[in-house]
């Protein structure tokens, strides 16, 4: 399966309590990988709270592989630090969209995700439908780190010609 199933547009809303990676604060910055796509955000000086409020678009031709959102701490003279990661499986919301969202009332909750081991969820994710179409607020707690976690939302862009299903 190699064609496009259409546009998955990230918004990165915030980070929360990321770690500290420089000498009380941090510098931080976004990167999302899919497949051999790379996006980047923005570097925010000097805070452990940034809001980003950046929208990353990635091509989407596997429904079954998860992106992968990295937090760096950007240094001037040396190699940047890695703040923590996260994996967002996005089938369920894929499948969600599957949902004829015409005529139901803004806030409809399609699916609701639990965190649990297999997923980086923070809290519930509720997928729902909002002025007829599907969006997923996330908030991620980022892995191999000692805090932080970054808050972000999906929303799907349909391509002209592009089928998901």
């Amino acid at each position: 399966m190699d064609g496009m199933l259409g546009l998955l547009r990230i918004h990165v809303k915030r980070g929360i309590n990321l770690a500290v990676r420089d000498v009380n604060t941090s510098d931080p910055y976004i990167v999302v990988r899919l497949g051999k796509q790379k996006l980047k955000t923005r570097v925010i000086k000097k805070d452990v709270n940034p809001e980003w409020n950046e929208d990353l678009t990635l091509s989407v031709t596997d429904p079954h592989r998860p992106f992968v959102l990295t937090v760096y701490d950007h240094d001037t003279f040396s190699k940047d630090d890695k703040m923590g990661d996260a994996e967002c499986d996005i089938s369920a919301f894929i499948e969600a969209l599957k949902v004829n969202v015409e005529g139901l009332p803004n806030g409809t909750i399609i699916k609701r995700i639990h965190p649990c081991r297999q997923n980086c969820l923070a809290d519930d994710s509720c997928i729902v439908c909002e002025n007829g179409k599907v969006i997923q607020d996330i908030v991620l707690r980022l892995r191999h780190v000692e805090c932080g976690e970054v808050e972000i939302q999906l929303e799907w862009i349909d391509i002209p010609g592009a089928k998901v299903f």
